[in-house]
């Protein structure tokens, strides 16, 4: 058993993970180097400046605390407390409270874990020399509670005086460049994915025999020259098609021509001996040159126009009923494609054709699959042999134990359904039927 470790673990994890498109991947690129920084930065500006500066406030405030404390034990009577009451208040910005009798509780106070706590414990720690509780439960004020000899000094302090507000500058600022940045960096890579997209929209279409227009060269330099040259490649392949269909038009004239001459003479001949044997080579012929010419041409002439599948199949299946075949057909639901309808009819006809041969029953099915249009052809016959499956396409192979002059054609039929169903961007397969014999399974994109 093959044993993964965790390097291939990891690689495929990331694998999953990893957005499958160029414009995610792009902005992963660039938006994952900023979110490191600004965690780096974040972490630095932690460890380093809220550190120190909360560190300075729990002092300053220590201080105070000390302050206050020692001059309380320093004039205990009740005008010096007063006293320093309205001083506290006035310029150090907090508020006592001194309760005679009053003992400190021996559990401490709920904490909602403020940052400032713990700094601010250890410094009373080292400067105060008395007991004292932290009451940092409240979100707007600190307490510190000192344990004095005649009670217990409460001593109020606003919880600003414990926080930077530079934290919160740092903070909006740091998701406000993050903001900034993708945003930019998003709008400029779907400028730039967009362009790529267009170009594989119109190499999509050309492969399925659509008509391309003029594609506009966008985008990055080298998505430019990608345009150019699919643009290039278009018009030569245009170019190509044209001087062949015109170069076979001849070529059909020219064969056709001395065909008929002879067909027209060995119908002079009568019934002498050998004719009948003449007719049969003169039609037989006739088959092959008009498969040879039909493989050839293709049917890249015809445009695509938006055919309704049950109505197609209705006619090529109407077809084969009235020559007397048992075909069952069974549709499921409308479905409507952008289609070369002729060729798709004599793909259809090539394909039931071929089962005809060979089969006494055929079923043909279609129906929607996720996003595509799938259509089966069963029959009953002896089928293929899967190691032959993929030979039987290629253009002119026979299985000469079962095609012959009289079951078969010139190899072609085959070859031609491919072509038109792959210029369409489907695909075709030769599978088992599951009741016996061979399944064709045909799938179109919607």
């Amino acid at each position: 058993m093959r044993s993964f470790g965790p390097y291939q673990r990891l690689k495929t994890l990331l694998k999953r993970i990893m957005p499958r498109g160029l414009l995610g991947r792009s902005l992963l690129i660039i938006v994952m180097p900023l979110v490191l920084v600004q965690l780096v930065a974040t972490v630095v500006f932690y460890e380093r400046h809220w550190g120190t500066v909360t560190r300075r406030l729990a002092q300053d405030l220590a201080g105070d605390v000390v302050t206050i404390v020692e001059f309380l034990r320093a004039y205990p009577g009740a005008a010096d407390r007063a006293w320093m009451t309205n001083l506290v208040d006035d310029s150090m910005g907090l508020s006592i409270n001194f309760i005679p009798g009053e003992v400190l509780p021996n559990a401490p106070f709920p904490s909602r874990d403020a940052l400032f706590e713990d700094d601010l414990e250890q410094v009373l720690h080292s400067q105060l020399q008395r007991p004292f509780l932290i009451d940092a439960s409240q979100e707007k004020w600190v307490e510190v509670r000192v344990q004095m000899q005649d009670g217990v000094l409460h001593v109020f302090a606003s919880t600003k005086r414990l926080a930077s507000s530079t934290t919160y500058i740092f903070l909006l600022w740091m998701v406000g460049t993050a903001l900034l940045v993708s945003s930019i960096a998003i709008i400029f890579m779907r400028n730039q994915v967009k362009s790529v997209r267009r170009l594989a929209a119109a190499a999509d279409a050309l492969g399925k025999g659509h008509d391309v227009p003029y594609l506009k060269p966008e985008g990055a330099a080298e998505v430019r020259l990608a345009a150019i040259a699919f643009a290039r490649m278009r018009d030569r392949i245009k170019s190509l098609l044209g001087h062949r269909t015109e170069m076979l038009a001849g070529v059909s004239h020219d064969l056709r021509t001395p065909l008929t001459r002879m067909k027209l003479q060995l119908a002079l001949m009568g019934d002498a001996e050998g004719v009948a044997d003449l007719k049969t080579d003169l039609d037989e012929m006739g088959r092959m040159i008009e498969g040879y010419l039909a493989f050839a041409r293709g049917e890249g002439g015809e445009a695509p126009v938006k055919v309704e599948l049950s109505r197609l199949l209705d006619e090529v299946v109407g077809g084969f009923k009235r020559q007397g075949t048992s075909i069952d057909l069974h549709i499921e639901g409308d479905m409507a494609l952008m289609l070369r309808p002729d060729a798709v009819r004599r793909c259809l006809n090539n394909l039931i054709g071929n089962a005809t041969r060979y089969a006494k029953q055929i079923w043909v099915r279609a129906g929607l699959r996720d996003t595509c249009v799938e259509i089966l052809i069963d029959d009953d016959g002896p089928g293929i042999a899967a190691e032959m499956r993929d030979e039987v396409f290629r253009p002119f192979y026979r299985i000469e134990s079962s095609r012959n002059k009289r079951t078969g054609g010139v190899g072609l039929g085959l070859t031609i359904a491919r072509d038109i169903v792959r210029s369409h961007g489907g695909d075709i397969r030769l599978e088992d039927n599951p009741s016996g014999g061979l399944r064709v399974r045909i799938s179109l994109p919607l």
